[in-house]
C-alpha cells in the first residue's frame, strides 16, 4: 500500500478515541527525503499497521477498514440506514426518532437509533438497522417470515423484540432500550451510549465478576443456547456485548444476525481451527471467550490459551480448559449439555418461572436447516483456505530464514563432496575391472600353453623320443595354431 504519512497521521488522530498508545513514527521536516530515513520510516509504518491489524477491535472498525481498502468501504451506510428508516416511518407513523446512537456497535453495516412511541413518549426503544451479510442463504420470503417471527419468541433469557421486519436488502428490529447496557458495559464499567472504541479498547480498570455472577450468568446463557439448538435455530453470535442485564438475569440479543447472514464478532478466531465447523461448536467456542472475559475482566489475548491466570475457582479453569486450550481445538468443542453437567454450573438454581415458547413451522425449520448447512459449508471452505495459506507462509518463512539458508549451503557442499567421491570410486572400480580382465587373459594364455605342452609331450613319448627341447618352446609359439612340431622322417 502506497500512502502518504499525512494519511497515517489522520488515521492515528481518529483512533485516539480508543485511548491506546499506538507506535506511529514521529514527524520529520528536514531530511525526510533521505534514503536511509525513508527505509526506516517504512519499517516504522509497517510496525504501526501490524499493531492495528492484530488488535481485534481496531481491525474491525470502520476507520481502519476504510484506510486499508477505501474502494470497498466507500459507501456511507449511515445515510443508507436513514433512508430505510425514513421509509419505514412513512408506513408506521406511530414511531419517532429521538437521536441516532453513533458508533455504539462494532459493525460497519449496522446502525442504531434511540426511539419512542408517540402514545408512550417516556418509554425508550432502540432501533437497529442492518444490511444483509455474506451468509444470507434464506429466500426473501423465508427471511421476512423468520424475522417477523422473532417478536413471538418468549424465553426468560432472550431479550424481547417489540417489532421486526425485513426487506430484500436489509432488516429493521426494535427493542426496549436497556439503560444499564450490556454485560460488556458491566465488566468494563462503561456507559452504553459511548462509542464502541472508547468503551472497550483500553479499559481503565480490569476486574472480573464475582464467582456467583459467573456461575449464574454462565448457566443462564447455556440454557438459552441449549433451547435454540433444540429448536434448530442457528445463532453463532454470542459475545458479551450481545447480552443485556435485567436485574440478575442475562438475556440474549440479536437473534436476527444469523438470519441476515452477518459475520460473527469472533470469526477471526474460530475460522483458524477446522474442528470448529458447526454453529453449535461456534456457540460453545464463543461461550469460552465470554466466560474468560467474565472471569478476568478482558478477553483472551491469543487463541488457543496456553495457561490461565489465577481464577476464583478451579471449576472455572476446568471449563475454560475444555474450550480454549490447544488440546480442545484439536479434539473439538464440548456440547452445551456437557458444559451444563460440569461442577461450575450443575448446582446453580434457576428461579425464573417463565415457560419458553418459540413456535417455528416445519417448512421454515427445513429452510433454517438448509441455511445452517450452507453457513457451515462456507466456513469449512474458508478454514481450508486459511490452513493452506498458513502452511505456505510457514514453508516460505522456514526456507527464507538465515539458519535454513546456512543448512542448505552446508548440505550442498556435502552433496558436492559426496558426488565427487562417488565419481572417483566409480572410476577406480572401472580401472580395477580392466586390470582383472587382463590378468584373466594372461592366466588363460598360460593354461592353454600348459595343455599344449602336455599334448606334445604325450605324442613324443608315443614316438619314443623328444624331437626338440620342449623347455625352450616359447609360450606364444605353443599357443599359435600355425606352429607344427618337427619330426624325423
Amino acid at each position: 500500500i502506497v500512502r502518504r504519512y499525512s494519511d497515517f497521521d489522520l488515521l492515528n488522530n481518529s483512533l485516539q478515541i480508543s485511548s491506546l498508545s499506538l507506535p506511529l513514527p514521529p514527524k520529520k521536516l528536514i531530511g525526510n527525503m533521505e534514503r536511509e530515513f525513508i527505509a526506516e520510516r517504512q519499517k516504522g509504518l509497517q510496525a504501526y499497521l501490524d499493531v492495528i491489524t492484530s488488535h481485534h477491535i481496531l481491525s474491525n472498525c470502520e476507520l481502519v477498514k476504510k484506510f486499508l481498502d477505501p474502494n470497498s468501504y466507500s459507501i456511507n451506510y449511515t445515510e443508507i440506514a436513514l433512508q430505510h428508516v425514513s421509509m419505514f416511518f412513512r408506513s408506521e407513523p406511530k414511531w419517532e426518532v429521538v437521536e441516532p446512537l453513533k458508533d455504539i456497535g462494532w459493525r460497519i453495516r449496522k446502525k442504531y437509533f434511540l426511539m419512542k412511541m408517540k402514545n408512550q413518549p417516556k418509554e425508550r426503544l432502540m432501533l437497529s438497522w442492518a444490511d444483509l451479510g455474506p451468509d444470507k442463504y434464506l429466500s426473501d420470503k423465508d427471511l421476512q417470515y423468520a424475522v417477523k417471527l422473532l417478536s413471538s419468541c418468549s424465553h426468560p433469557y432472550i431479550y424481547k423484540v417489540t417489532f421486526a421486519t425485513a426487506s430484500e436488502s436489509s432488516a429493521l428490529v426494535i427493542r426496549p432500550f436497556n439503560e444499564k447496557g450490556t454485560l460488556k458495559d458491566l465488566i468494563y464499567k462503561a456507559r452504553p451510549k459511548d462509542p464502541f472504541l472508547k468503551k472497550y479498547c483500553n479499559p481503565k480498570k480490569i476486574q472480573g465478576l464475582e464467582l456467583q455472577q459467573i456461575k449464574t450468568y454462565g448457566r443462564q446463557i447455556l440454557e438459552v443456547l441449549k433451547f435454540l439448538h433444540e429448536k434448530g435455530f442457528p445463532y453463532g453470535h454470542l459475545h458479551s456485548a450481545n447480552v443485556v442485564l435485567d436485574g440478575d438475569t442475562c438475556k440474549l440479543l440479536d437473534l436476527e444476525n444469523s438470519l441476515l447472514g452477518l459475520p460473527s464478532f469472533n470469526r477471526s478466531y474460530f475460522s483458524q481451527f477446522r474442528k470448529i465447523n458447526t454453529l453449535e461448536g461456534i456457540d460453545v467456542h464463543c461461550f469460552g471467550h465470554l466466560l474468560y472475559e467474565m472471569t478476568y475482566g478482558r478477553p483472551p489475548d491469543t487463541i488457543p490459551v496456553d495457561s490461565f491466570p489465577p481464577a476464583p475457582s478451579v471449576f472455572v479453569v476446568s471449563v475454560l480448559e475444555s474450550i480454549l486450550t490447544c488440546e480442545a481445538m484439536k479434539n473439538g468443542m464440548p456440547t452445551v449439555s456437557r458444559l451444563l453437567q460440569m461442577p461450575l454450573f450443575s448446582d446453580v438454581l434457576l428461579t425464573s418461572s417463565e415457560k419458553p415458547q418459540f413456535k417455528i413451522p416445519t417448512k421454515l425449520k427445513e429452510a433454517l436447516k438448509m441455511s445452517k448447512e450452507c453457513i457451515e459449508k462456507r466456513l469449512t471452505e474458508e478454514q481450508k483456505l486459511i490452513h493452506q495459506h498458513r502452511r505456505l507462509t510457514r514453508a516460505q518463512s522456514h526456507h527464507g530464514s538465515e539458519e535454513e539458508k546456512k543448512k542448505r549451503k552446508i548440505l550442498a557442499r556435502k552433496k558436492s563432496k559426496r558426488s565427487a567421491y562417488e565419481s572417483a570410486e566409480e572410476h577406480s572400480a572401472k580401472y580395477s575391472n580392466s586390470n582383472n580382465s587382463g590378468n584373466y587373459r594372461e592366466k588363460s594364455l598360460l593354461l592353454h600353453s600348459c595343455v599344449n605342452v602336455f599334448i606334445v609331450t604325450i605324442i613324443c613319448r608315443l614316438w619314443g623320443e623328444f624331437p626338440i627341447n620342449i623347455s625352450i618352446i616359447p609360450h606364444s609359439a605353443l599357443y599359435s595354431r600355425n606352429y607344427i612340431v618337427p619330426k624325423d622322417d
